[in-house]
């Protein structure tokens, strides 16, 4: 009954592209140019930003983090890009990605262990294993399953299948801070007050505070 509980609203949020900015850049603009881009770029560095959408401010307080999207960084053909949940699952470029968060801000970080573990061979299999994702829809739920992705989510269930490892801690929903006013109207938004305390989410935040990754860049 929750899956089918689309409202106005989550059409609106989804379309605002959720987790990201909103806006999907198609071409090159003066925003584009200026975006910095860490030259320090290998696959499979994770890459986190603040997104200008109202669901983020609601995970920002849930989670008592800045940072509410993330990506993985790979490299197709000569560009960098970064593969994404938004509304789909798509391969973003680089640029386009960061100048669409919050003051162009992005955060670099590295698997500690990635000079032995990320070898071309895992890499490949980290391609293939979000190649079964893309073009799902983003999950506005929130929910375990491989039906929908949301931005931790896909990036987690990538490194957990190519590489054994999880970064950051699975919690469940009913561990996160959910008090707030702007928390509790997407929620009801959301959940239409069904809401699954117990399922298991991982959030940016976790991922981004794992003790498996460094930091190769903040800007």
């Amino acid at each position: 009954m929750i899956r089918k509980a689309f409202t106005s609203t989550l059409i609106l949020v989804l379309a605002a592209g959720s987790l990201a900015a909103g806006v999907w850049l198609s071409g090159p603009t003066p925003a584009l140019k200026a975006a910095s881009v860490n030259k320090d770029i290998q696959e499979g560095d994770i890459i986190f930003q603040v997104s200008q959408s109202e669901l983020s401010t609601a995970i920002q307080l849930a989670t008592h983090s800045k940072y509410s999207h993330c990506g993985i960084i790979f490299k197709r053909g000569d560009g960098w890009y970064v593969y994404e949940a938004l509304q789909p699952v798509r391969y973003t470029p680089l640029q386009e990605w960061i100048a669409r968060g919050k003051g162009k801000h992005f955060v670099q970080k590295r698997l500690k262990a990635a000079a032995s573990l990320l070898t071309p061979s895992v890499v490949g299999k980290m391609k293939a294993i979000g190649s079964q994702y893309d073009g799902k829809d983003y999950d506005i739920y929130f929910a375990w399953s491989d039906e929908r992705m949301y931005c931790s989510e896909l990036v987690w269930k990538i490194y957990k299948g190519a590489t054994g490892m999880e970064i950051g801690t699975l919690q469940a929903l009913k561990d996160f801070d959910l008090h707030s006013t702007a928390v509790k109207q997407q929620m009801e938004q959301i959940y239409h007050g069904h809401i699954p305390l117990d399922e298991k989410i991982i959030s940016p935040v976790s991922m981004f505070n794992s003790p498996l990754l460094t930091t190769v860049a903040s800007k």
